[in-house]
C-alpha cells in the first residue's frame, strides 16, 4: 500500500530540488544580463516542454521565453551564442574574459548565498552541532545539551534485569556523564563487555543508580551489550546578534568539510579500482571493499529525492532546513570543480585556451564538453542504478 505521507514528502523534495538549481541557474541569467549578454530562455525543469510562453518585458531582458517542462528534476537558462567563440552583439562569447567569469560563477554565489540565509535561519531557532569544533561565537551562544532517553529496552537483556525501562533518563555510565551521549554509550558499554558497570538513570525525577552485568561479545550479538535503544536530540547551538556571521562562517566551514570528503572519495574510486586490477585474492577483496565505501557515499537525484530529502521533510522544519542548505553549499562546491560539463569545467577549459593564447572554436568547446557530458551522465546513469537498488 502506498504511504499518502511519503508521496508527499517525495513531492516536496522534487520542489526543493528543483528551487536549488533554479536559484543557481538564475543567476546566471541575472549576471548575464547585467554584462549585455541576452538571455533568450529561462526554464524550469527539463525537456520535453510541458508549456511556454514570451515575456515582451521581464527581469531578465525583453522577449526572453519561460518554460516549464515535464522532468522536474532542474532548471536552464539559455544565453545568446552560448561558446566562447560568439562574436555578435548580445552574444555570451562576445563578453569580456571577466564577465563571463561572473556570468559562470554567478550560479555558485547563488547558491552559496542560499546556504548562508538558511544556516542564519537556523542560528537564530538553534543550529544542530554537526561538527566538534563548529564555527560559532562564544560571546553569542547559548549551546542545549539534550538529554540521553531510553527508547525501549530488549527482552532479557542486561539493562531489563537491571529494572531499567523506556523513558528512563541516563545520567551516568560508570560514573562518566560524557558517556551519557548517544554516539559514547555504545562505545563505552562495548569498552566494558562482560563487566558489572553502575548506571546513573532519573525516572520520575528520582535519580536511581543501579548495577549492571552487561554482555560479553558473544551475548552481545543479539541483544547488545546493554540491551537498548537510545533517543537524543542533537546539541543545538543558539546565537542571536551574531547569526548572520555564524551563516557565513559555518558555510565556509561546511564547504571545506564538503571538499574534503569529495577527496576521500575519489581517493576510495581510485584506489579501489587499481586494487581490482591485483593479483593477490585479498588485496581484490579490501578493493571491492572501498569501492563499495564509496558507492555508499554517494547519492544521485534519486536517492536524494526518495531517501534524503523525504527523511527531512518528515522529520521537522530544522532537519529541512538544514538538509536544504548543505545540498545548496554541496551544489555550489561540485560547481567550483573543474568537472567537465559543469560550470568549474566550462570556466577552466576557457581559462586553459585563453592561457594558451589559442582560440578556442564552436566544434572544439562542444567536442570537449560533450564527451564531458557523456561520461557525467554515465555516472549519473550508474548512481542513479545503485540509488534504485538501495531502495528496494
Amino acid at each position: 500500500m502506498i504511504n499518502l505521507g511519503f508521496i508527499l514528502a517525495v513531492i516536496a523534495g522534487l520542489f526543493i530540488l528543483v528551487l536549488l538549481v533554479v536559484i543557481h541557474e538564475l543567476g546566471h541569467a541575472i549576471v548575464a544580463r547585467r554584462n549585455g549578454v541576452t538571455v533568450e530562455e529561462f526554464g524550469v525543469g527539463f525537456l520535453p516542454q510541458a508549456k511556454s510562453w514570451v515575456v515582451k518585458k521581464s527581469f531578465l531582458g525583453d522577449n526572453v521565453r519561460y518554460s516549464l517542462n515535464w522532468l522536474p528534476i532542474g532548471g536552464f537558462v539559455k544565453l545568446k551564442g552560448e561558446y566562447d567563440a560568439a562574436n555578435k552583439k548580445g552574444d555570451y562569447g562576445a563578453a569580456s574574459f571577466a564577465a563571463k567569469t561572473k556570468i559562470i560563477f554567478a550560479g555558485v554565489a547563488m547558491n552559496w548565498l542560499t546556504a548562508v540565509a538558511l544556516f542564519t535561519i537556523l542560528a537564530i531557532m538553534g543550529m544542530p552541532k554537526l561538527l566538534a569544533n563548529q564555527f560559532h561565537l562564544a560571546t553569542d551562544v547559548v549551546e542545549t545539551n539534550h538529554p540521553l532517553v531510553v527508547e525501549s529496552v530488549k527482552a532479557g537483556s542486561p539493562a531489563q534485569k537491571a529494572g531499567i525501562i523506556a523513558g528512563d533518563i541516563i545520567t551516568r555510565i560508570d560514573g562518566d556523564t560524557s558517556a551519557a551521549d548517544i554516539t559514547k554509550a555504545p562505545q563505552v558499554t562495548k569498552q566494558r563487555a562482560g563487566k558489572t558497570i553502575m548506571v546513573d538513570y532519573i525516572r520520575d525525577e528520582v535519580e536511581v543508580s543501579t548495577p549492571v552485568t552487561l554482555n560479553t561479545s558473544d551475548q552481545a550479538k543479539n541483544v547488545g551489550y546493554l540491551g537498548v535503544v537510545f533517543k537524543q536530540n542533537q546539541t543545538t547551538l543558539r546565537s542571536t546578534w551574531s547569526a548572520p556571521i555564524v551563516g557565513v562562517g559555518l558555510t565556509g566551514q561546511l564547504s571545506w568539510e564538503t571538499l574534503k570528503g569529495l577527496g576521500g572519495l575519489v581517493g576510495k574510486l581510485g584506489s579501489g579500482l587499481v586494487g581490482m586490477m591485483n593479483f593477490n585474492a585479498a588485496e581484490r577483496s579490501k578493493a571491492s571493499a572501498q569501492l563499495g565505501d564509496a558507492g555508499n557515499s554517494v547519492a544521485g537525484p534519486v536517492g536524494i529525492v526518495f531517501n534524503l530529502l523525504p527523511g527531512a521533510v518528515s522529520a521537522g522544519l530544522t532537519p529541512l532546513l538544514l538538509i536544504t542548505a548543505v545540498l545548496s553549499l554541496t551544489l555550489a562546491v561540485m560547481n567550483v570543480l573543474p568537472i567537465p560539463a559543469l560550470d568549474g569545467g566550462r570556466w577552466y577549459l576557457m581559462a586553459f585556451y585563453k592561457a594558451m593564447g589559442r582560440p578556442l572554436t564552436r566544434d572544439k568547446e562542444e567536442s570537449i564538453v560533450g564527451m564531458g557530458m557523456l561520461v557525467l551522465l554515465g555516472l549519473i546513469a550508474l548512481i542513479t542504478i545503485a540509488d534504485v537498488m538501495k531502495l528496494f
